[in-house]
């Protein structure tokens, strides 16, 4: 197995699955009642932590100073993502954007720590879960309320 593939043996496969399911169950919740913080983002966040842990996990990966090294990635990837965040007319915008910057910087981690396989995949479902979850808004209308109405008025979008 190449040094690539390390990281993407099954457990990783179940791993991202479960993170999908359970960010998809919470999110959902979340937009159905209207909250900023729907399908998409919960998602993103689950499958970007996930990531991050499993990176600091790798062989190659296992130092203390590896763990820091994450560790201080998440915290000011945190803060440039709250930067996106907006609040105009009593609605926000650019959580999922924000989730997106979070876990565009767990593949950027996967890339520098030499995981091309996890970083390739990971870029690939975060894409389908984007992408995915606007067909599903469009199919499911329930799905469209509080701050994930269609507004015409909105200046800014996720």
């Amino acid at each position: 197995m190449g040094h690539w593939e390390e990281g993407l043996r099954g457990d990783f496969w179940l791993r991202v699955g479960v993170s999908l399911l359970c960010g998809f169950i919470v999110g959902a919740e979340r937009q159905v009642r209207g909250k900023p913080v729907g399908i998409r983002t919960s998602i993103l966040i689950c499958l970007g932590t996930m990531t991050y842990v499993q990176l600091a996990q790798l062989p190659g990966n296992t130092s203390e100073h590896t763990a820091r090294v994450l560790g201080q990635i998440i915290s000011g990837i945190g803060f440039l993502g709250g930067g996106v965040i907006l609040t105009q007319g009593g609605l926000v915008f650019g959580v999922t954007s924000a989730a997106v910057v979070w876990m565009l910087a767990a593949i950027g981690a996967a890339i520098g720590l030499d995981h091309y396989g996890v970083a390739f995949f990971t870029c690939i479902i975060a894409v389908g879960v984007l992408l995915g979850v606007e067909k599903l808004e469009t199919a499911m209308k329930g799905l469209r309320k509080g701050v994930h109405a269609p507004v015409s008025s909105k200046i800014m979008s996720d």
